[in-house]
């Protein structure tokens, strides 16, 4: 257990393609002995992938987070509109909290959390402290049904920077809102790109494997 108070459990990660190639792609991730039975891309479609098959779905919404060095940048998709949320400077278990409260609030079943890397695709020290964030907040989600993801980032916060001038915001509006942006970025990134190349963030724990399977449940409280 760390310092927030939450069990910090190692976290499977599974590309699509992975998932597409079924049982003996799964056994190749060599995944703990206690988990016998692993989710399936047919069983867990991200959001994206749900509009990629079906050009009129509008269920599903997603939450961007972009996890920057001070602060935690949201994005909203509803249907086809991806917006900014919010900027928060919160760390920790209070940041974690916080997430599920506006998760809650907003009605969405997914997270898309962008994933770090450099200009090679190779992962840095903040892809490391991202996926420890990313795993404690999927022990939780899936206490709701709620799906985990990982986007590769790279490139999206110049993406934003260059939107935000388009857009004409000014000096200080860009540097206040900057990570929300691509957090906004992100999402762009995963819906045009059809959930391609993600990662599920996949607890080890079967009975939270059958709640992401079952999905959202509205009647839980998952803040106890």
């Amino acid at each position: 257990m760390n310092g927030t108070g939450i069990v910090s459990i190692p976290i499977p990660s599974l590309t699509l393609s992975a998932l597409r190639k079924g049982t003996s792609a799964l056994n190749s991730h060599h995944f703990p002995s206690t988990m016998t039975r692993a989710v399936s891309l047919e069983e867990i479609p991200p959001n994206a992938l749900r509009r990629k098959r079906d050009s009129k779905w509008r269920g599903g919404f997603s939450l961007g987070i972009d996890f920057g060095m001070s602060r935690t940048g949201l994005a909203l998709s509803k249907g086809f509109s991806i917006r900014p949320l919010t900027v928060l400077d919160l760390r920790g278990q209070k940041l974690e909290l916080r997430l599920l409260e506006i998760a809650e609030r907003q009605e969405v079943d997914e997270f898309v959390i962008g994933l770090p890397k450099s200009c090679d695709g190779k992962e840095t020290q903040q892809s490391n402290k991202v996926r420890s964030v990313a795993g404690r907040l999927a022990v939780r989600a899936a206490q709701r049904g709620w799906r985990i993801y990982l986007q590769d980032e790279h490139g999206t916060s110049t993406e934003a920077m260059n939107l935000m001038i388009d857009r004409g915001l000014s000096k200080s509006a860009r540097q206040e809102r900057i990570d929300a942006y691509a957090a906004m970025m992100v999402l762009e990134r995963y819906f045009a790109l059809s959930g391609e190349g993600i990662e599920l963030v996949l607890p080890k724990q079967l009975e939270l494997q059958e709640k992401l399977r079952l999905g959202p449940c509205r009647d839980m409280d998952f803040l106890t």
